[in-house]
């Protein structure tokens, strides 16, 4: 290992334990190796909204529109990529069960009770 190398290792290390212990992050590990990899942890999202009351469909649907928008898409600049993303986590995700229904908004992080959320780090 290159002196470059591991002085990124030690300061990756010390990130990772200020998030555990200062910020109360919950550990993931080392997601370099892992098959299918992304910005997304789609089952911990899913059991996240299991438990916020949510219908099946409903959250359904609220997943399915934000791996959309968290997708990469060459043809939006990196600004209006971002703005769709955060537009998203803030807000929250609008969807509807069936047509001719009324928008339901499924929120993805629990921001009037930000201690219910799970909030994780990994390295990649």
């Amino acid at each position: 290992m290159s002196s470059v190398d591991q002085i990124e290792r030690e300061t990756q290390n010390r990130v990772v334990q200020l998030f555990q212990k200062q910020l109360d992050y919950r550990y993931i590990g080392n997601l370099e190796e892992e098959e299918n990899n992304s910005n997304l942890r789609e089952r911990d999202l899913l059991e996240y909204l299991d438990g916020q009351a949510y219908s099946k469909i409903l959250i359904s649907k609220a997943i399915a529109d934000f791996k959309k928008a968290i997708a990469i898409n060459t043809t939006d600049d990196l600004y209006q990529a971002n703005k769709a993303v955060y537009s998203l986590l803030r807000y929250g995700v609008p969807v509807k069960e069936e047509a001719g229904q009324n928008k339901e908004t499924v929120y993805l992080i629990d921001w009037k009770n930000p201690l219910k959320n799970d909030i994780a780090i990994a390295e990649v």
